[in-house]
């Protein structure tokens, strides 16, 4: 799974027709990398996840990719790499609060 923070949305008004209906968010994977593991960062590549549980710009998501993101979708038999599973609440790392969604 991968922790990502929503930065938009992607339209395409033409794509395959099992596509149709599909949000698409454009999402950035966050990272740890301080030595104490106190805050997350954004990375530096993004992609776009099919999200079927409305999350936001802003909002911070898991997201799974490859053969797990079909599984993670209503329709297994949609074309998609990478899907939205779940909108976070809360991220706790070393006993520390590091993340709290408003």
């Amino acid at each position: 799974m991968i922790l990502a923070r929503v930065e938009g949305s992607v339209v395409a008004t033409k794509k395959t027709g099992k596509m149709t209906g599909s949000k698409l968010l454009f999402v950035r994977p966050m990272v740890v990398d301080s030595p104490d593991a106190t805050s997350l960062r954004p990375g530096s590549n993004t992609l776009v996840a099919v999200d079927q549980l409305g999350a936001g710009e802003g909002e911070l998501v898991l997201v799974v990719q490859g053969s797990s993101a079909r599984l993670g979708t209503d329709n297994k038999d949609l074309p998609v790499d990478a899907v939205v599973i779940g909108i976070v609440d809360t991220v706790d790392l070393k006993k520390k609060k590091i993340y709290q969604a408003a």
